[in-house]
């Protein structure tokens, strides 16, 4: 088996990578973006998953790891149940972590076989825009940021998506500084490709769209959190200030749905706004969007806006720490404040008008390549693996 530098020495290390499923979120398309570059650095990689759903299953098995479902229908107790098998049966050397029952399933798991954990801080969990979340109970946010917390011992080392989630889960989980290391998330500039004149005029063709059409995308799965119902309301301004826009939303159903189509229906704007479901094109979309919109409430690390930096669509987001970190502040993406509905309808129109809006397409691209290619990532995790192991010392 190939070997991989690990601070000077040569050795081999075999990950066990555990998440709560394969569908195409923000976690899961950044294990799909690594899988391809842990292998070519030489890591053993085995990807479990606790919910069968469709999704980035063969692309990750078409990568080089080796895929194993753990879905029995019997809940937290059967996934460690199997967890624990699993890592009796491969006897990885690192077991890694995503997304809380993953977190908590793994944790749980390797107190039976002793097996060391890290874990990725992905999202900043527990605070007062989940409780704020009227899908959510704020006393099971509760339950839920106890069993974390006091799970964390389990745990050698964590992996943050941003300086900013870092900070907050530092604190909310009772967590040192020192055993946090800080690696962004990345993309592939080579499969995202270029944006170029043929490829939006094919994209915007595909859709419908005239070349006179304002297109605004936007990319998540249909939570409170994403914020979509404050850019359909955004849209809705639009329209009243005679600045008609078509937004697509690219992402699958999730616990806002409904009230997402509601909204759209009580708006007057099926004409005006189309949810497009699973998509797997969003870098054809960015090409075709004049326009990409990310108005989340919260975040970890905002993978999409890498994606539109690196095909230079023009960002609106809000300025939230972690989309500051990403875009250098204002540099990259005219930022808003979190609901205000108005201020982002007047930035998706001073961006259509061109105003400042080259200046920060070209400054996107440059960072994206400076700081977040998945090349640069992988070895930066691969490095994180050593230091869990002791590898580097």
């Amino acid at each position: 088996m190939a070997g991989v530098a690990f601070g000077g020495r040569r050795a081999v290390v075999h990950v066990l990578y555990l998440i709560d499923s394969l569908v195409p979120g923000g976690a899961e398309r950044s294990l799909a973006a690594l899988a391809p570059e842990y292998v070519r650095l030489g890591v053993r990689l085995d990807v479990a998953y606790l919910h069968e759903r469709d999704g980035l299953a063969a692309e990750i098995g078409a990568a080089g790891a080796e895929l194993f479902p753990l879905a029995d229908g019997s809940g937290r107790l059967g996934w460690t149940r199997r967890a624990a098998a699993l890592l009796r049966e491969r006897k990885p050397d690192l077991l890694h972590t995503t997304l809380f029952e993953s977190d908590i399933v793994g944790r749980f798991a390797s107190l039976r076989t002793g097996t060391p954990v890290v874990c990725s801080l992905v999202n900043a969990a527990y605070g007062p825009e989940q409780l704020a979340n009227p899908a959510l109970r704020p006393w099971k946010v509760r339950a839920a940021q106890f069993l974390d917390a006091a799970t964390t011992r389990r745990v050698r080392r964590f992996h943050s998506v941003s300086v900013s989630v870092a900070q907050v889960m530092g604190r909310r989980l009772h967590v040192r500084a020192d055993r946090i290391d800080v690696i962004p998330r990345g993309r592939d500039a080579k499969q995202l490709g270029t944006r170029t004149e043929a490829r939006r005029a094919a994209a915007r063709a595909a859709l419908g769209l005239g070349t006179e059409d304002a297109m605004v995308l936007a990319v998540g799965r249909h939570e409170y959190q994403k914020g979509f119902d404050v850019l359909v309301r955004a849209v809705d301004r639009l329209r009243g200030r005679d600045v008609p826009v078509k937004l697509f939303v690219a992402g699958r159903d999730g616990g806002a749905t409904g009230a997402l189509r509601v909204l759209i229906a009580e708006l007057g704007l099926a004409d005006s706004v189309e949810l497009l479901g699973t998509r797997d094109d969003v870098a054809e979309l960015l090409c075709a969007a004049d326009v990409f919109a990310f108005p989340s409430r919260w975040e970890g690390s905002p993978g999409s806006v890498l994606e539109a930096m690196a095909l230079e669509t023009p960002i609106v987001a809000t300025g939230i720490a972690p989309i500051r970190e990403v875009t250098d502040g204002p540099v990259c993406a005219r930022l808003v404040a979190v609901d205000d509905v108005d201020a982002l309808a007047d930035a998706i129109a001073a961006t259509l008008a061109g105003d400042g809006t080259a200046a920060r397409v070209a400054a996107g691209r440059e960072r994206f390549v400076a700081h977040y290619t998945i090349d640069r990532v992988a070895e930066e995790m691969v490095a994180f693996y050593s230091r869990a192991l002791g590898l580097d010392s």
